[in-house]
């Protein structure tokens, strides 16, 4: 089971926990937040997205230029959980209408990298109420929202995080890492 592989979860968070719309209130993140991107996504060649996510995306991502994040996201096969037909295409894209835990299992079984989450709000309050991560990865900005979706909103229990890393950057933010506890 060792090789089995694991589930990364990746937010950007104001101080006050909003992570949506992280345009609206994230600072430029300067290089750290580059490189930690880029640490992270070099390790995925699979991501799990949620319809709400994939709809915004899909209208922006096919043409942008952002790197590193534009030729990953692109070239990546996004699975994407809806109940309903998309209504838009985008290269490497499959339609998941099933249980996220069966269809995540099969996933962690094959052979790859790291299974990937990115925005997707909605979905990884499921995963983490569910215990479907190995990794959660946050940016925390320094800066405070006011309103918005927070992550952590979602009732219920979640499971214990370990502290593994923590890094803050030039502009304030902080690199947060935490695994999955036992």
């Amino acid at each position: 089971m060792s090789n089995m592989r694991r589930v990364v979860l990746y937010e950007l968070l104001s101080l006050d926990g909003v992570a949506e719309e992280p345009s609206d209130w994230m600072h430029d993140g300067g290089r750290p937040i580059f490189d930690n991107l880029e640490t992270i996504i070099e390790r995925q060649d699979d991501v799990l997205l949620g319809r709400g996510t994939f709809d915004y995306w899909a209208g922006y991502w096919p043409t942008s230029d952002v790197e590193p994040f534009a030729s990953f996201i692109n070239r990546t096969p996004k699975h994407v959980f809806s109940s309903r037909p998309l209504t838009q295409e985008w290269a490497n894209t499959v339609v998941v209408d099933r249980p996220a835990a069966e269809y995540i299992a099969e996933l962690k079984r094959a052979d790859g990298g790291d299974i990937g989450v990115h925005g997707s709000i909605t979905l990884v309050q499921s995963l983490l109420s569910a215990g479907l991560f190995d990794e959660l990865r946050l940016v925390v900005s320094a800066a405070i929202a006011g309103s918005g979706r927070r992550l952590f909103d979602s009732a219920g229990r979640h499971p214990r995080l370990d502290l593994v890393a923590a890094e803050d950057t030039p502009n304030g933010s902080l690199l947060l890492t935490y695994s999955r506890g036992g």
